[in-house]
């Protein structure tokens, strides 16, 4: 089974916005808010460093 850079992108965000939302706040609200912040925030940042490798390579 191969993997896309996406896809591992995703899982990892997944898990890791998963353990920050867990760890980083008080009530099961917050919690899941932070989780879903989080998971924004690193899907963002792969795609727009990704076009700017992109950028930079062309």
């Amino acid at each position: 089974m191969q993997i896309s850079h996406f896809s591992a992108l995703a899982l990892f965000s997944l898990f890791a916005s998963t353990v920050f939302g867990i760890t980083m706040r008080d009530t099961p609200k917050k919690m899941l808010r932070y989780g879903i912040y989080c998971f924004a925030l690193f899907v963002g940042s792969g795609i727009v460093v990704s076009w700017l490798m992109y950028f930079i390579a062309h």
